[in-house]
C-alpha cells in the first residue's frame, strides 16, 4: 500500500514540477553567514570566498527568474556588492588569510608531487596573487628535485618503478615529468636516483 500510495503521489513522466519561490534577495547579513559556514568547512583565499559567494547571489537570480520575478538586477547588483564587502571583511577579522592559504597549500601541493610551475598555477586559479604565491613556494633545484621524486612515486616510475626502465620508459617517464613542469635536469636527478636515497629525500622533505 505504501509503495502504492508513492507511485500515485508521483508527477506524471514528463511533467515539470512548479518552480520554488527563491525567498529573500542574499543580503550582507545573509551572505556573511554563508561565508562563516563556508569557511567551517573550506579554507579559502578572498577571491576564492567571493566567487563562493557571487555564485550564492547568481542561484537567487536564476531561481527568481524562474519562478517569473521580474527586475531583479538592483537586487543582484547589492548582493554583489555585498559579496565583495564581506570577503573583505573576513579578511579584515583574520578568517581569510591568503598568505597563510598559499602556505599551507604549497606544503601540500609539493609534497604531492607538484611542480613549482604547477604550483603556482594552482594557486592563481584560487586567486592568488603572483607575489604572495612566489613567496609561498621554496625556491631553487633541491626542492623542485624532492617533489619530482613525490611525483615519481604517485607514478610508480624512476627509483619507485617495479622494473629496471628500458630506453622508450624512461622516455615515457622524462615525458610526464615534463608534462608535470619539471626541467629536464630535475626530471633526469630524479629518475636517477637509488631508491633508498629517494625515500630518504621524500622522508626528511615531509618533516622539514
Amino acid at each position: 500500500m505504501a509503495q502504492e500510495r508513492r507511485r500515485h503521489a508521483r508527477p506524471p513522466a514528463g511533467e515539470r514540477r512548479e518552480p520554488r519561490p527563491p525567498g529573500p534577495p542574499p543580503n550582507a547579513i545573509r551572505l556573511q553567514e554563508a561565508a562563516v559556514a563556508h569557511l567551517a568547512r573550506f579554507a579559502a583565499t578572498e577571491a576564492g570566498l567571493r566567487r563562493v559567494l557571487m555564485r550564492r547571489v547568481d542561484r537567487w537570480k536564476r531561481a527568481a527568474e524562474a519562478f517569473g520575478m521580474q527586475d531583479t538586477e538592483a537586487a543582484v547588483a547589492a548582493g554583489k556588492q555585498a559579496a565583495a564587502e564581506v570577503a573583505k571583511k573576513m579578511v579584515a577579522t583574520g578568517s581569510v588569510d591568503d598568505a597563510a592559504f598559499a602556505e599551507s597549500r604549497a606544503r601540500r601541493l609539493l609534497r604531492g608531487g607538484k611542480s613549482r610551475r604547477a604550483a603556482l598555477a594552482h594557486l592563481a586559479a584560487k586567486g592568488v596573487d603572483s607575489e604572495t604565491a612566489a613567496a609561498a613556494l621554496p625556491e631553487g633545484e633541491e626542492a623542485e628535485l624532492d617533489a619530482a621524486l613525490a611525483f615519481c612515486r604517485r607514478r610508480r616510475i624512476g627509483p619507485f618503478g617495479t622494473a629496471e626502465p628500458g630506453l622508450e620508459e624512461r622516455r615515457k617517464a622524462m615525458a610526464a615529468l615534463a608534462r608535470g613542469g619539471f626541467g629536464r635536469d630535475v626530471a633526469a636527478r630524479a629518475l636517477g636516483m637509488e631508491p633508498g636515497l629517494a625515500e630518504d629525500r621524500l622522508l626528511a622533505a615531509r618533516h622539514s
